[in-house]
């Protein structure tokens, strides 16, 4: 019995890191820089600040792929936060897709094109 419940608890303590470093939905349009870093994974401080001053400069994101103007961020960053960035408009999607951590989300499409492919 006590087997069990430290197998469990060891599980839980994995399993927690993951849970908290989830992306939240943002809106990459109106959020500031500290909301951005909290929200995104993989956004820290700086980059969400650069985020916010290519915005500045240049205009709201018209979709998500734009985020590749900034610098740091790559295909992988916007990949892994596609489900969790948010543009104007977004706003009723955010709902359905915040029961959903954006790294479960990727995890999920990744599987039906491999699936996909394999039946091809």
């Amino acid at each position: 019995m006590f087997n069990k419940i430290a197998a469990l608890a060891f599980a839980l303590t994995l399993a927690a890191p993951g849970l908290l470093f989830a992306a939240t939905p943002v809106n990459i349009n109106q959020a500031d820089a500290a909301t951005i870093a909290k929200s995104l994974d993989g956004i820290g401080q700086s980059r969400a600040q650069a985020i916010v001053d290519w915005r500045t400069a240049h205009g709201p994101f018209k979709k998500a792929d734009d985020l590749h103007h900034v610098k740091g961020i790559g295909k992988a960053t916007i990949e892994r936060n596609r489900d969790a960035i948010l543009l104007d408009g977004d706003a009723a999607t955010a709902v359905a897709k915040a029961d959903v951590p954006a790294k479960a989300a990727h995890k999920k499409r990744k599987a039906a094109t491999v699936e996909a492919a394999a039946e091809e």
